[in-house]
């Protein structure tokens, strides 16, 4: 990027000992021009992950490690990642390895093409999940656009790349990273998308199951509904006052 601004890679990682040493070199290697910095938070894992984060800082210098001592889900990982970032934009990655790091700089690069681009969305083109898991995802995400209107079929890719002032002033709540196109949205930022292909993933087993998602997702939903009618109010409110 031009003016060489810092970017920060947020890896929400547990029990991820296995992938991170494949995965760090990969963004390292994708982010060579830049300046940036690798936020991992390890989410109260039971396996190694923090001993490998802190083996693999020795080649790689810009890892920083935070270690929940409970857990907070994704969003609360990053939350706590984002709290403590130097960038002045934001990439998420997921610690499973199945992110693919090659399109980051496309992201990065959309993110910074325009002052009122806030979020650049991954949208999956490919998955290797279960046929159940692929079809409930689908209904999923038609519900969700549907009644959120945010023009993203794809919410829950872990690639996201924003300007961080934008996503520490959104609320925080559980699944906030299941809602950042709808919410950055209503604070009035352009939302951009980057279709992606996801690798398998080679170590671990995922953290989500089906119906606990729907547990959280679909109280979560309304309530987002709800709130960016009041955040679109407000913003137009201030809109007006500035004038």
């Amino acid at each position: 990027m031009a003016d060489r601004t810092v970017i920060s890679v947020l890896i929400p990682a547990q029990d991820e000992a296995g992938s991170l040493p494949t995965l760090i070199p990969e963004i390292c290697a994708a982010l060579a021009s830049e300046r940036f910095e690798i936020i991992i938070i390890d989410d109260a894992s039971r396996d190694e992950t923090a001993k490998v984060v802190e083996s693999l800082k020795a080649s790689h210098p810009q890892i920083r490690l935070i270690r929940n001592s409970t857990a907070a889900g994704k969003s609360g990982a990053l939350w706590v990642g984002a709290n403590a970032a130097n960038g002045e934009f934001g990439i998420t990655v997921d610690g499973d390895g199945q992110n693919d790091p090659k399109y980051l700089k496309p992201m990065l690069e959309l993110l910074a093409s325009g002052v009122e681009m806030g979020l650049v969305a991954g949208q999956r083109q490919r998955r290797g999940d279960g046929m159940i898991k692929l079809i409930a995802s689908r209904i999923a995400n038609q519900a969700r656009s549907r009644l959120l209107g945010d023009n993203t079929w794809d919410t829950a890719c872990g690639l996201k790349a924003f300007r961080m002032e934008a996503f520490r002033r959104l609320p925080y709540f559980e699944t906030l990273h299941r809602f950042l196109p709808a919410l950055m949205s209503a604070d009035g930022w352009q939302v951009g998308h980057v279709e992606v292909v996801d690798r398998p993933r080679e170590f671990g087993q995922s953290k989500y199951g089906i119906f606990d998602r729907l547990a959280v997702g679909v109280p979560d939903l309304f309530g987002v509904w709800w709130l960016t009618r009041r955040r679109k109010r407000q913003a137009r409110v201030k809109s007006l006052e500035t004038r």
